[in-house]
Formats: structure tokens, C-alpha cells, sequence
């Protein structure tokens, strides 16, 4: 666990999303959960060294698997965008480890089997803060990499949780993406209301503006390569050409060349087999 500021931490030794934790008098706020319920334990083990008042919640930055599988096992209220309310409505109560491969982190944990989803207590559609100390924490809407996609900002500590806004050299999920929406983001982060700011990824702890950079310059490439393939009505094998180029930005090793392939090659083909793609409707990513 590494302290980034004070009574604030993040984590970045489970498998799967970066977790982050603020500890305040009156409990502690929790961001995302690791995708394995026995790792998740651990977690909710090793929180009860940190101190602070007996209340907990947890935020999940959006619906992804792999920040909302371990829920359970954090045994507390979970508050969430009210977009990502909305997809646990659809999903059936219990996951089960079977299905697509994704190519996201929670498919090569083995023994997962059925885990029962909690859906969120508690959600809101643009903002909401909580009063737990001396200075606010905001919980954000900023959509893109999901319709319910948020950020946790602490502006008087200038500290910002952002989720898979910015990953730290692994491809996105775009399944359930709004491209445009996530360079407005990503604009907003690299624009004078975050200078200064500690900015923590979801995968892959603190990032610099040059990885925002980076981020940015890659969405905006594959938002122009995917316009042009909707153009002239994409088939697999254009698709698999994309993924080899697309998969040189990133200096995987070898050991997740095959799972990172799989990624794009997943989002890619949902991104653009959506039935609301053209109009700028969008569903969250299972």
C-alpha cells in the first residue's frame, strides 16, 4: 500500500484495477475492489489497520467486472453513477465465469465460479460530494471509457482517481466506449483545472500528462480509424489488421500479447456492431 498523500492510499498489488482508499474521521472511503473475492478480503483485512471513523462505502468508477466483482466481499454501501445503476438492472444477479473472453483481468483468475453482484445503493447523475472531514471528496461524472464512467477528486488535497480514463501501457476497453466523450475528458485532465493534481489511474497508479498524452493521442487514432471502418462496413479481417496495429503502441510482454489482442479485438467488434454506434447512444460494457 503506498501513501500519496496523507490518510489517502492506493494499491496496485492485486490483480486486476489500482485501488484507492481515503481515511477520514468519520470512516473510510473505498475506490473499486480487487475481482477476486479472496483477494477482495485481503483488502477489506489489510483496510482495518489504517484508523478513522467505523463507516465505509465504496465507489465503483463504473460497471466493468474487474473493479465490481470483489464488491461483495468489501461487505459495505457501494455508490456509483446512476448509468452504471442501470446496467446491474440488465445483468442477471449472479456472474458466472463463463461466456466471451474480453480480454479483461478477472477471466484468468481461476475458481471465481458464481459470485452475486451488488448493485449500487447509491447513485446520482452528475455530482456528489461527501462531507466525511475537513475538505470535501467530489464524486464526478466524466463519461467515455462508460456511460457511467466517474472520477473521485479531492480538490483541496488535488487528487483525482480517474478509472480507465488513462491506462498505464495496456490497450482500453472500447466495448462499451463514447470515443468523443472520453477525449473531452481526457482534454479536461490535461487542461488548467488539473494542473498540479495527482492523477491516479484505475490500471497502473500514478500516471504523468505525458501518459494522458499518450491516452489521448491513441483514442483520437482509433476514433478515426473506426469512423472509416463504419464508412466501408468493417468485416473480421479488417478488424484483426487493426488489432496488430493498434497493439504496437503498447510494449506488452509477451505473456499478455495474446489477452491484450483479445481486447481490442473484442472492443472493436462491439464498438462498432452497436445498433445506437450512429447515434451517439451508448451501452455499458459487460
Amino acid at each position: 500500500m503506498q501513501e500519496i498523500a496523507t490518510n489517502i492510499y492506493i494499491e496496485d498489488e492485486f490483480h486486476g484495477v489500482t485501488l484507492g482508499v481515503i481515511v477520514t474521521p468519520r470512516g473510510l472511503i473505498q475506490i473499486d475492489a480487487p475481482p477476486s473475492p479472496e483477494d477482495a478480503r485481503s483488502w477489506r483485512a489489510a483496510l482495518m489497520n489504517l484508523g478513522g471513523g467505523m463507516e465505509r462505502v465504496l465507489v465503483n468508477l463504473d460497471a466493468h467486472p474487474d473493479r465490481t466483482l470483489g464488491a461483495r466481499a468489501m461487505d459495505c454501501i457501494v455508490i456509483a453513477h446512476e448509468k452504471t445503476a442501470n446496467t446491474f438492472r440488465t445483468r442477471p444477479n449472479t456472474f458466472k465465469a463463463q461466456g466471451e473472453e474480453t480480454g479483461a483481468d478477472w477471466e484468468s483468475i481461476s475458481g471465481l465460479g458464481s459470485v452475486r453482484w451488488v448493485p449500487p445503493e447509491i447513485s446520482f447523475l452528475n455530482q456528489m460530494t461527501l462531507h466525511w472531514g475537513g475538505s470535501p471528496v467530489l464524486i464526478e461524472h466524466h463519461p467515455g471509457p462508460a456511460n457511467g464512467s466517474i472520477w473521485v477528486r479531492l480538490p483541496e488535497e488535488k487528487i483525482v482517481f480517474i478509472g480507465d480514463a488513462v491506462l498505464k501501457n495496456q490497450p482500453p476497453f472500447l466495448a462499451g466506449a463514447n470515443l468523443a466523450d472520453w477525449i473531452s475528458s481526457l482534454n479536461l485532465l490535461l487542461s488548467p483545472a488539473f494542473k498540479g493534481y495527482t492523477i491516479v489511474s484505475g490500471r497502473g497508479g500514478v500516471v504523468t500528462t505525458a501518459a494522458i498524452k499518450t491516452q489521448l493521442d491513441f483514442i483520437k487514432h482509433v476514433h478515426d480509424k473506426l469512423e472509416k471502418l463504419t464508412a466501408k462496413k468493417p468485416n473480421p479481417a479488417a478488424i484483426e489488421k487493426l488489432v496488430n496495429s493498434l497493439l504496437i503502441w503498447f510494449k506488452a510482454p509477451a505473456a499478455r500479447q495474446k489477452q491484450f489482442a483479445q481486447r481490442l479485438r473484442y472492443g472493436l467488434l462491439h464498438y462498432n456492431s452497436r445498433p445506437s454506434h450512429a447515434s451517439g447512444q451508448f451501452t455499458e460494457s459487460q
